[in-house]
């Protein structure tokens, strides 16, 4: 199968997914199919998550199976990396709303 076959059986697959808040696409890039994952309508600035697709997952009867569980475990990546603060980053400053039963 020729790289631009490759792409072209990734993207047919990504078509198959249709998210009201993601846009998902394909592309080659250095020999390698990359996923890309990107926020629609983003009035924030949010990066473009990209996976790559090992070749041998391309030529595995299961690719479809593959794929979704990728870019299943991929979503939850992207939007964990969306995050700006958490409790673990130390620069972010105690709350004093906190209760005694929260703290």
């Amino acid at each position: 199968m020729s790289d631009s076959e490759k792409l072209g059986k990734v993207r047919e697959h990504l078509c198959l997914y249709d998210h009201p808040l993601l846009a998902f696409s394909a592309q080659e890039s250095s020999g390698v199919i990359e996923v890309l994952i990107d926020l629609k309508n983003s009035t924030v600035p949010v990066h473009t998550y990209r996976f790559p697709i090992h070749p041998r997952d391309l030529d595995q009867p299961q690719f479809a199976w593959n794929l979704q569980r990728q870019l299943y475990d991929a979503l939850h990546d992207f939007f964990i990396e969306m995050f700006t603060r958490t409790p673990q980053d130390r620069k972010v400053p105690r709350s004093s709303s906190l209760g005694p039963e929260e703290s």
